[in-house]
Parts: structure tokens; sequence; C-alpha cells
């Protein structure tokens, strides 16, 4: 049995949006309804708040709604992974016109994309590390130096992640691949770099809360 994922509801708005999140990442899953046997390979469950009562399982997951989506699919990743928690989460953003995204966890990617805002990076990064646990789990947010936004972008960083949260400056260098010239091979050369930055050291920005906590 290749399906480590189980969906165990009848609500059908909820099943709809879990399951379309489940093929875009290409993880394979069950269909179970409430009060079925869930099989021993399974190794997450994803339900909802009124069903949960019904489900008999450890790593039980609850859908609250669709803009919790990112954070729900974090987790069940990180069940997949077999891990409590990440050790480690780095996010690189290749700043540009479309800002590439890419957060890579004890070194596997969990989450990638293009945003095209400071603010819907920002938001981006929030909603990942809302619920990270900052004294298990180290976060460091790398950016690329290849456009003169970036300098906006760390400050903006800066003033809305939490202090423990490490900002770093990284050389863009070689981190852009010729790819074809379409709207598609762009997007996808926006995330590549992310995910180049994030594996990158560069150097890092001392971050104003930690100075003024300090002083």
């Amino acid at each position: 049995m290749k399906e480590k994922v189980a969906i165990v509801t009848v609500d059908g708005k909820a099943y709809f949006l879990i399951v379309n999140n489940l093929r875009e990442q290409n993880l394979p899953f069950i269909s179970l309804v409430p009060g079925e046997s869930v099989p021993a390979e399974v190794k997450a469950v994803i339900t909802t708040e009124k069903e949960k009562y019904l489900v008999k399982n450890e790593n039980t997951l609850i859908f609250t709604n669709e803009n919790e989506l990112d954070n729900l699919f974090n987790e069940v990743k990180r069940i997949l992974q077999g891990k409590d928690a990440y050790e480690k989460i780095l996010i690189g953003i290749d700043p540009g016109e479309a800002i590439g995204l890419a957060v890579i966890a004890d070194g596997k990617v969990i989450e990638e994309g293009n945003c095209f805002s400071s603010q819907e990076v920002i938001n981006s990064i929030i909603k990942t590390i809302r619920n990270v646990n900052s004294t298990v789990t180290s976060v460091s947010v790398k950016i690329g130096n290849g456009v003169p936004v970036y300098k906006e972008l760390v400050e903006a960083l800066d003033e809305t992640l939490p202090s423990a949260v490490v900002l770093e400056v990284v050389s863009e260098a070689g981190t852009n691949r010729p790819l074809k010239n379409n709207k598609r091979s762009r997007r996808i050369r926006h995330i590549s770099s992310a995910i180049r930055i994030a594996g990158r050291t560069g150097y890092t920005i001392p971050r104003r809360k930690m100075i003024a906590t300090n002083s």
C-alpha cells in the first residue's frame, strides 16, 4: 500500500479542497468514511472538527478552513517524514518582479511558489512559521541580492518577523540558470533560484528587535 494519507470525512467541501491539494502535491491518499478502520500503513489522517471523535489515530490532523490548508499540508509532510518537529527550516527568496519563494525543512522542499509583492512574501512566511516552536526549530530566511529592491524586502522582514528568525543576505551569482523564455519557465526559474539561495551561506543581518531587546 503506497497511500500514506487518509481523508476521513463526509463533508463535501472539505473533501474537495483536501483532495485537490493532495493531488497538486502528488501525495497519494485513500478516502474513508468516519468510523471506518484506518489501515496501519496510513501515517496521517485528515478529518474535520465535527468528525474527529470518530477517528482513532494518533496522527490525526483537523481541517478547519481553506485559509489553513498550507499549514495543514506542512504538518502532513512533517508526519510523513517521521518527525515530531523540524530541526531547521530554511526559506529562500529570489527578489524581482516575481519573487521566488521556497521553504526547505530538514533538507526537503515543503513549499514553493511565486509572490508578487513584499507583503505577499511576508504573509506567506508568517503563515509558514506561525506554529513553529523556536526553542526546537531554527528558522533562517535567506534573501538574494541580485536586484536593489532586496534591501527594502530585508527591512520589511526585519520589521515584521519574530526576533528568533535569522535573516541572511546571499549572493545570487550562479543561481539563475537559463530556461526557455516563456512565463511558465520564468516562474519555475524564480522558484529554482529561491531553492538554491536557501542552500547558500550569506552574511547575517543584525535584527533590530534583538538589538532593542538587549539595549
